[in-house]
């Protein structure tokens, strides 16, 4: 697991540092702002990028959508202290894989990066709450999306999209559709891809507004 860290403290970043190589997580480069944090996304190509959002100068949110402008395919997961809904729909609408708290366990951090690289969402518990009534379309300050192109999607890629609307991981919709994980993988990033989004929680957002799944949510936390 190749990961790279931008946070502006670097308290913070080191202690992340030791608390993951410690446990064989490869830490690719360790930087303090977000600026060279795209370089370095750039310049390694790292497999997973774990983001803060509250910086100065390019903050991360900026951050994050400059990285995906410059076609940053790592999973990305902001990780900050900040509880603040909107910062959530932001990274989300950012392309944001994931969304998790400094406060959590120590012990749960590599677990859900792991998760991440499966394809599962990963949010912390505490946010699951307000991603839930961003993925309904309950809150009031959230602009609707222009129509995606579901038509585009194959019968196989709408029926495991209705599947990730509804929160399920790929182990779990394999389950479902007697499929290989590998399989149900490969299929999300076809979707992924044609729907013009970085995340399974864009993609479930387009899905709910377009009134494929039930409208709920169960997603990893951590």
């Amino acid at each position: 697991m190749r990961v790279l860290l931008i946070d502006d403290h670097a308290l913070v970043r080191k202690g992340l540092e030791e608390l993951m190589r410690s446990r064989g997580v490869d830490i690719v480069a360790s930087v303090g702002t977000g600026e060279e944090g795209i370089k370095q996304a750039i310049a390694l190509a790292p497999e997973i990028i774990l983001l803060d959002v509250k910086m100065p100068g390019m903050g991360g949110i900026e951050t994050l959508e400059k990285l995906r402008a410059s076609d940053v395919t790592a999973s990305i997961l902001m990780l900050t202290m900040s509880r603040d809904d909107a910062d959530l729909r932001a990274a989300l609408r950012g392309g944001a894989t994931g969304y998790l708290l400094k406060d959590m366990n120590p012990e749960d951090l590599v677990p859900a990066l792991e998760a991440a690289l499966r394809g599962d969402n990963v949010v912390a518990k505490e946010m699951v709450g307000t991603l839930a009534r961003i993925v309904q379309g309950q809150t009031n300050d959230s602009p609707r999306r222009s129509a995606a192109p579901l038509s585009d999607l194959t019968p196989r890629e709408t029926e495991i999209l209705s599947h990730v609307a509804e929160g399920q991981s790929n182990k779990t919709i394999a389950r479902a559709l007697n499929i290989t994980d590998g399989t149900v993988k490969l299929h999300v990033k076809a979707i992924l891809r044609k729907l013009g989004v970085h995340s399974r929680v864009e993609a479930a957002v387009i899905a709910v507004e377009q009134g494929l799944g039930r409208k709920k949510t169960q997603n990893n936390s951590t």
